[in-house]
């Protein structure tokens, strides 16, 4: 990657861990600090539109979207300014910081730009058995809850690709999680714009809402803090969508695709040159074996949640 105008380097670029599908470095030179992520193309589960998204993302940080300052983009690699702040933790957060998540995706939804891309609406994969298999025959740590789980994981791609989404479509980040946030002086920053595209609205609010009330599993759901990112979002002027199974479809689809991917380079057993390190593959991988049968079970409870 072509650094050079950036400034000149005051030390070696240092490997940021963690990320679950891109590499991440942090480069200081005489002109700031900056964040250097390296997009996984190699084995991608979906098409990055890189320069779309850094064109969407230069609109909303000129709209005052509280993100690091997007500085450039190229095939494979994206730069921002360094943005500091602490981590948001997987846990349920504040009324007032999902409020105001609430009102950042309606300013998002607001945005006037233009977007080429239609969403690919390829058929959900049911290779789950095969998957299985291959898993036991590797010695797979958690391939004995994968094999017990296959039924279901054919009927949560079933409901994927069932599920009626009844829209409006919005172009939207698609993936405000805890992971993807920092909190500045107990306020939002959104980071990690590269899956952004079109999306059905109820599916992005349900996402967003669920991750935002809820620890790493589903025990402790707080409804007073989903319910306060649809506070905000209406509060900033946008309309909420009517409540059923399609608020927490992409959420499903989404982890599903996920583990699927990351079971994938399990079962390669090596540790790939871009992307998550193995060990992270295995505990996505494993915990997806895990959650999402849990999650699936669970859809008639959050659905409660609208209501």
């Amino acid at each position: 990657m072509n650094l050079s105008h950036l400034g000149v380097p005051t030390g070696p670029m240092i490997r940021v861990h963690g990320g679950f599908a891109n590499r991440m470095y942090r480069l200081d030179t005489d002109q700031g600090y900056f964040a250097v992520k390296e997009l996984n193309l190699a084995d991608r589960r979906l098409t990055y539109h890189v320069e779309d998204v850094f064109r969407f993302e230069q609109a909303a940080f000129a709209a005052g979207i509280p993100m690091p300052e997007p500085i450039s983009a190229d095939h494979d690699t994206l730069v921002h300014r360094w943005a500091e702040g602490e981590k948001v933790p997987e846990a349920p957060v504040s009324a007032a910081f999902a409020f105001e998540i609430g009102g950042i995706l309606a300013r998002i939804h607001a945005l006037d730009v233009a977007w080429p891309h239609v969403p690919a609406e390829d058929p959900t994969p049911r290779d789950w058995p095969e998957l299985a298999a291959r898993a036991l025959a590797t010695g797979q740590p958690w391939a004995d809850e994968l094999a017990s789980h296959v039924g279901t994981f054919l009927a949560i791609a079933h409901f994927v690709d069932t599920c009626e989404r009844p829209g409006p479509v919005v172009l939207t980040h698609q993936d405000i999680h805890p992971w993807n946030l920092l909190a500045r002086e107990g306020r939002p920053v959104v980071l990690d714009w590269e899956l952004s595209g079109m999306l059905d609205l109820s599916g992005e609010l349900g996402s967003t809402a669920l991750s935002l009330a809820k620890g790493p599993g589903f025990d402790d759901i707080r409804p007073a803090v989903f319910r306060s990112v649809l506070d905000g979002y209406a509060a900033g002027g946008g309309a909420l969508p009517p409540p059923g199974p399609s608020w927490f479809v992409y959420t499903v689809g989404g982890w599903l695709g996920h583990t699927r991917w990351n079971v994938l380079r399990c079962l390669a057993g090596v540790e790939a040159a871009t992307g998550p390190d193995l060990a992270l593959s295995h505990e996505s991988a494993r915990n997806g074996v895990r959650g999402l049968p849990e999650l699936f079970g669970r859809l008639p409870e959050l659905e409660a949640l609208l209501r």
